[in-house]
């Protein structure tokens, strides 16, 4: 079976130089390699092709029969590492946090523990007999996300 630890230090190694960085990399126990990765700006096939390449010259087929798939995190890929975070400043998100509750709003600013969304919520204030929309800064806990990616409104 392929070392993942050592396909994944490659893997980093090799995009360190570039503004790509590695998401998500899996290794089945029949062999079956998945190498997910993004960039703040768009990612080719001929890119997914050319690391796939290197993949297969670093870990020769001929040593170890494998599977291999390059990829990039779709747009609506959940975020997985702070990277997609970071590339995600400034547009509308879509949250799921921990206690199940659904949030969308746009994504303000990263700190190193947490997050600002901007989002609009019914709130009711005492003496209104209805709830107003407000726009509310919320700074929620990256521990309290479940789910977050892109929100892709049509």
């Amino acid at each position: 079976m392929i070392d993942k630890i050592k396909l994944k230090d490659y893997v980093e190694g090799v995009l360190a130089d570039t503004d790509c960085f590695l998401t998500d990399l899996s290794v089945s126990p029949d062999n079956n390699i998945v190498v997910e990765i993004d960039s703040p700006g768009v990612i080719d096939i001929d890119f997914c092709s050319a690391l796939s390449r290197r993949i297969e010259e670093e870990f020769p087929r001929d040593v170890e029969d494998y599977e291999l798939e390059v990829g990039s995190a779709g747009l609506t890929a959940p975020f997985k590492v702070r990277g997609q975070w970071e590339k995600n400043v400034g547009n509308d998100i879509e949250v799921l946090t921990s206690n199940g509750k659904k949030l969308y709003g746009l994504l303000r600013e990263l700190r190193d523990d947490a997050f600002i969304l901007e989002t609009e919520q019914k709130v009711k204030r005492d003496g209104m007999k209805r709830p107003a929309i407000e726009r509310l800064e919320l700074e929620i806990p990256f521990s309290d996300v479940k789910r977050a990616a892109y929100d892709l409104k049509f």
